[in-house]
């Protein structure tokens, strides 16, 4: 079996760590690694393997994702692997090929799509404080209850949008911001559900680069993973109590 560059990354790293932590991270993931071309596991260390695997799995007659409404620069399909989308849309488009659209107004009729493929900012926190390179990559709204009220008004926008049965793909981090952990990925499964959607995988992208922190100086763990949550859109609504 062929290793990917990010598992090789994470071996590497491996050899730079302490006896413990060497120790802990191999037994963590090279059972994994060994594992992968025998069948499908919710954990991987590219979004490459995981949305290819997710595609398999949930979307058999399909070769990739029918809409991607936050496109960017379009990563997700640069090496082949995965389809581009029929439907590209952003709110700052990159490409010409790309629809200018907030992804909570998608210009698509209701039901018109199989699949969608989610890959929202994660971040929150004042723009006047010092932003580093992940706010600066992933862009970043004022506060974290702003960052979830777009979460929860896309959720409802691709409910309109999905046929019966269809799949939406989200991808999500915890945070810490001000010294407080923020759990989008509950958030994030709680609204979905109130919105009509089953949860019907989750997936754990492991991540490979790590950025110094002081240790002294923490309040809370590190965030070592992405999640790549797979709902399915529901035909009748269940009516929750709030």
């Amino acid at each position: 079996m062929e290793l990917t560059k990010h598992e090789i990354k994470l071996i590497e790293k491996s050899r730079e760590l302490s006896d413990e932590g060497r120790t802990s991270l191999t037994q963590y993931f090279i059972p994994i690694i060994s594992q992968g071309d025998r069948y499908y596991t919710n954990t991987g260390t590219s979004d490459d393997k995981i949305l290819k695997e997710i595609i398999e799995l949930f979307l058999p007659s399909e070769s990739g994702f029918d809409c991607d409404p936050t496109y960017s620069k379009g990563v997700f399909y640069k090496s082949g692997t995965i389809k581009e989308p029929a439907h590209k849309f952003d709110i700052e488009p990159q490409h010409e090929d790309v629809i200018k659209a907030d992804c909570t107004q998608i210009p698509l009729s209701d039901g018109s799509l199989k699949s969608i493929i989610f890959d929202p900012p994660f971040l929150g926190g004042s723009l006047k404080k010092k932003i580093g390179i992940n706010k600066i990559r992933f862009g970043v709204y004022k506060n974290i209850p702003l960052l979830w009220e777009m979460y929860e008004n896309a959720i409802k926008e691709f409910k309109r949008l999905l046929i019966d049965n269809g799949v939406l793909v989200f991808k999500c981090q915890d945070s810490v911001e001000s010294g407080k952990n923020y759990f989008s990925s509950v958030k994030i499964i709680n609204m979905a559900l109130y919105e009509g959607f089953d949860l019907i995988e989750k997936y754990f992208l492991l991540k490979h680069r790590l950025q110094h922190v002081d240790k002294s100086r923490q309040q809370h763990a590190r965030k070592m993973q992405c999640y790549y949550l797979v709902f399915k859109n529901r035909k009748s609504k269940i009516k929750y109590l709030k």
